[in-house]
């Protein structure tokens, strides 16, 4: 069972906030799936998630919010190499390549990128390596 329903982040720009996501999280199997623009005048949100549900929201607002953490979990570790590459073509920063934490357990595989308004984004997979 999941613990959380969904997450919300306050971004400086939507647009460039969705180009960085729309590539980081597609071999995540996430995509975009709902965009709105809200009744109060400038208010942009954008939901991603696997169809039905989104459960990753960014919310335009002309100031984004302190430091956070978000880790999604990928398939296997061949998606999490996918999403720190594209997440870096879209403009993201490496903030951890591809690789084992075993720090954290022996299979905990993932990859660290800062997002455009630097929130630190992680892929995790916590399966063991495909043989």
């Amino acid at each position: 069972m999941a613990m959380l329903d969904h997450v919300t982040l306050f971004v400086r720009s939507l647009a460039a906030s969705r180009a960085f996501y729309d590539r980081a999280l597609a071999p995540l199997g996430y995509e975009a799936l709902y965009a709105f623009d809200a009744s109060t005048p400038g208010a942009k949100l954008l939901g991603y998630g696997a169809r039905p549900k989104a459960a990753f929201w960014i919310v335009e607002r002309a100031v984004a919010m302190g430091p956070l953490h978000v880790a999604f979990l990928a398939p296997s570790r061949a998606a999490v190499d996918a999403f720190h590459r594209e997440g870096l073509a879209a403009g993201g920063k490496d903030n951890g390549a591809p690789g084992l934490r075993p720090h954290y357990h022996a299979n905990y595989y993932g990859a660290f990128l800062l997002d455009p308004d630097g929130y630190n984004v992680e892929a995790v997979c916590h399966a063991p390596e495909a043989e």
